[in-house]
């Protein structure tokens, strides 16, 4: 049993009591300072991260934009058919991005064809009514040319393509060769749309290269940026127009935006005006539509190209070469995608 605490014992207690609180008081004013003084010792982390080989990297390096995560979209007001794989009356997701997810799981790892090459999905509640989440998977007879049943802002559904590892790759043809063209429907799939539209118009004139920058000593072979070089002029590129005479060009809409590398093949803007790059050009971070990207063994052809004769302009304050004579181009179906 506890006993009353005397007069004088209370006085003790209330001694120690405002000894520790006076103690306490000071440690909070040294801790206070110290990081006032130091404010790097607690903000390092979240203002940077591991690079290669362990050093440290602030956030929108060279390290950081070249990584590109992975996408998945599709055309909204648009309903392809095919033969299901999968039936969506049977099989409802809650999204888009979850339907196209999984037409891509059926694609398999040793690059062959995809057994589900499209996907339709029918997203807006109140059009869709009881229908709302159906995802509908689907195989085309002919993946560079898949079967529309209906387009327009009255159509209820969303679809998108998936191409297998050695699906979905067309050429431009040239006089130096034929540059082959692995397309990324997943990632840019209104662009992709419009590429096979091309290859429906088996005459057509008016696309063509007309900037060619090589390398120069600014990049390597592997179109990797030479430290302490300047990043252009030249810019390591070839540039022209997909805009053909008879097919109606409809400027692209904004789609995922991923870092430049050797052989990827973009827009400037909303097209038609496109280019490919002859290296990796991360100080561009991410502001170019990548639709697809040249098969590397082809990227000779592209650099045999930036080598033709050019001449020197001035676009906008900035020096650039311009192809004596245009080099034409057309978008071709290729004999065998193996």
């Amino acid at each position: 049993m506890g006993r009353r605490q005397s007069d004088s014992e209370l006085g003790r207690f209330a001694f120690l009591a405002l000894f520790l609180m006076g103690a306490i008081f000071c440690c909070m004013v040294y801790l206070f300072l110290s990081m006032v003084s130091n404010p790097n010792s607690i903000t390092v982390d979240s203002v940077s991260e591991l690079g290669e080989n362990g050093r440290e990297v602030a956030l929108g390096s060279e390290e950081e934009d070249g990584e590109d995560g992975e996408c998945c979209g599709g055309i909204e007001h648009l309903e392809l058919w095919g033969d299901a794989v999968k039936w969506g009356s049977q099989f409802k997701v809650n999204s888009s991005e979850e339907c196209c997810m999984a037409c891509k799981a059926m694609c398999g790892d040793q690059g062959g064809p995809c057994l589900c090459d499209s996907w339709v999905f029918c997203g807006n509640r109140v059009a869709c009514g009881l229908r709302f989440g159906e995802c509908w998977l689907k195989k085309q007879k002919d993946t560079l040319e898949p079967d529309r049943k209906d387009s327009g802002d009255l159509v209820m559904w969303t679809s998108g393509f998936i191409f297998g590892e050695r699906e979905g790759i067309v050429g431009l043809e040239t006089e130096y060769g034929v540059l082959r063209i692995k397309l990324f429907p997943d990632c840019a799939p209104h662009s992709v749309a419009y590429i096979l539209e091309m290859l429906q118009v088996p005459h057509y004139a008016g696309c063509h290269f007309y900037r060619a920058e090589d390398r120069g000593s600014f990049w390597d072979s592997l179109g990797n940026h030479v430290e302490n070089a300047p990043f252009g002029p030249p810019f390591a590129l070839i540039q022209g127009t997909l805009e053909a005479h008879g097919i109606i060009f409809k400027n692209i809409p904004t789609e995922v935006s991923h870092a430049v590398r050797r052989g990827s093949v973009a827009w400037i803007d909303s097209g038609p005006e496109f280019f490919i790059s002859l290296a990796n050009h991360f100080e561009w971070k991410k502001a170019y539509t990548v639709f697809g990207s040249v098969l590397p063994e082809d990227m000779e052809i592209a650099e045999k190209i930036a080598q033709l004769p050019s001449k020197q302009e001035v676009w906008s304050s900035i020096n650039v070469s311009v192809l004596e004579r245009p080099v034409d181009l057309w978008v071709r179906r290729i004999k065998s995608n193996s």
